[in-house]
């Protein structure tokens, strides 16, 4: 049989005081009587009680709970931004509700009502394809929201924006695979065209164009690691490709990984292959991909920056730029030859 939940009241029964004198005692800096505090945490240990952070949250005047909203948390980026971000909610004293829409979507609104419900300070959404509705629906409530690599939908609140400079990342792509001689190449992104994915792309493309190097653009499934194995496939069964930029990392991987095992074919040798976010996986022994960054701290330090403001602060809008990161899965740059002596 489950224990009973020991309340505030059990406390105070136990002590010997009022119920207020026990929230007091676990309230900091207010004022309780030293003998008071002492029998209130020698019942409060006697019984096993914790203040329900909850119920304190009602009478805050802000929260310390942050929602934090995705619907790919799979990605391996995206896991590596959970765990950074909430490694620094914990160090600054606050607490995260995650919810995963990837099982909720056929219920968005009902599934965000209940995370509002805890009265959280912040919705932060990360990168993936989050409605326009759900947004809405947290700045109908007055919870201001942070959008990461989200395009802002007009007149729905108080809202910060973080994103990395994306269409920087697609041409920088681009122009690597250029530097390492590819000829004929090809752009992989999934059916979930967001913002930030179809910038790297247009960018890439636009590049290429203008170096009228022959482009294919494979666009089919999810943004996951599976659609760069069915991309790989389809791309590289006759030769001719010998470049390909996925649009994360993920994706790259899936098509390297291919290519290599399933294919028979050499990265960087046969096809150079660059992917965009950084994930830590890409830098594994075992991956090495070259790749597009955006930083993971410092795309941590603003998110948490906007929602340590002042809950009436200025909408505000963080630019990361974004770096390319040289591994081994895009051929080397060749210096031109020279001859060393003459006829």
């Amino acid at each position: 049989m489950a224990e009973k939940f020991v309340s505030a009241s059990d406390v105070a029964r136990v002590a010997g005081v009022s119920r207020s004198a026990v929230s007091r005692t676990f309230t900091e800096g207010a004022s309780v009587a030293p003998k008071t505090r002492a029998r209130v945490m020698k019942a409060a240990e006697e019984l096993g009680y914790r203040v329900n952070l909850l119920a304190r949250t009602l009478h805050k005047e802000r929260s310390d709970l942050v929602g934090l909203v995705g619907a790919n948390l799979s990605n391996p980026y995206i896991s590596a931004q959970v765990d950074a971000l909430t490694a620094a909610l914990y160090d600054n004293g606050l607490q995260c509700m995650l919810l995963n829409l990837a099982r909720a979507q056929d219920d968005i609104e009902n599934a965000l009502a209940k995370l509002l419900e805890y009265r959280v300070r912040t919705v932060v959404l990360l990168s993936g394809a989050v409605p326009d509705t759900l947004m809405r629906l947290a700045a109908a409530n007055g919870t201001r929201l942070v959008l990461i690599n989200r395009p802002l939908p007009e007149n729905i609140g108080l809202v910060d924006q973080i994103e990395a400079d994306s269409a920087a990342g697609g041409a920088l792509a681009a122009r690597r695979l250029l530097a390492a001689g590819c000829s004929n190449v090809a752009v992989v992104l999934s059916e979930s065209r967001t913002s930030a994915k179809l910038a790297r792309a247009e960018a890439f493309i636009a590049v290429m164009e203008q170096h009228h190097v022959p482009i294919t653009q494979w666009s089919q499934g999810r943004n996951t690691y599976e659609t760069g194995i069915e991309a790989a496939r389809g791309l590289l069964a006759k030769p001719g490709i010998d470049g390909i930029f996925g649009v994360t990392d993920e994706i790259a991987l899936g098509v390297m990984n291919t290519a290599r095992h399933e294919l028979g074919l050499s990265v960087p040798n046969d096809v150079s292959v660059i992917g965009f976010d950084d994930a830590p996986i890409s830098d594994w022994s075992s991956h090495q991909l070259t790749t597009i960054r955006q930083s993971l701290s410092s795309l941590t330090s603003a998110t948490l920056k906007a929602i340590t403001g002042p809950a009436n602060a200025p909408c505000s809008h963080h630019f990361i730029p974004v770096s390319l990161v040289e591994r081994r899965s895009v051929r080397s740059v060749e210096p031109p030859h020279s001859d060393a002596g003459g006829a």
